[in-house]
């Protein structure tokens, strides 16, 4: 099988498990720490499996990185007027 039919066949059984858990949780009732707690580690599950879909190769969207071009020419000395050296203060007191 494929990565795209496991991922198909693990989120089917994802929904198969969250209907059951809703028909869990009409039988015994949402109100106790067991079953909130079952009730959030699938909806967990499904949140993971669609990340692990997302990252998948050539499922989901391609991820496409933008470059930053950072100029080699200095920058403007007015940026570092009012700032503070790190560690030693302002320029015009005296460290403690």
């Amino acid at each position: 099988m494929s990565v795209h039919d496991e991922l198909t066949s693990v989120q089917r059984c994802l929904e198969d498990l969250s209907r059951s858990v809703g028909r869990l949780e009409q039988q015994l009732g949402s109100g106790g720490l067991e079953m909130r707690r079952v009730r959030a580690d699938a909806d967990h599950l499904r949140e993971s499996v669609a990340l692990l879909r997302d990252a998948a190769p050539g499922l989901g969207q391609p991820r496409r990185t933008e470059l930053l071009t950072i100029p080699d020419t200095p920058y403007d000395s007015a940026l570092w007027t009012d700032s503070d050296d790190e560690g030693l203060g302002a320029r015009d007191r005296h460290a403690p």
